[in-house]
């Protein structure tokens, strides 16, 4: 993402299969990538308790070796 020096980098997984083995590949594969996990948000559908997608938020502070 463009941004001046020192602007926050941002990063959004969608999972559709919501599992504990996909949110944990995602959070390791973008901690991996040096970003920082900030939230999660389930998607459920009315009548269903179980999530049909989840979207997890990442932050990386920005700087100037980050292009």
């Amino acid at each position: 993402m463009p941004g001046g020096e020192g602007s926050p980098s941002y990063r959004v997984e969608e999972l559709s299969d919501v599992s504990d083995r996909t949110i944990e590949e995602a959070l390791n594969r973008a901690t991996k990538d040096g970003f920082r996990f900030d939230s999660v948000h389930f998607v459920t559908q009315p009548g269903n308790r179980r999530p049909s997608m989840a979207f997890l938020f990442f932050t990386r502070a920005g700087g100037p070796e980050e292009g």
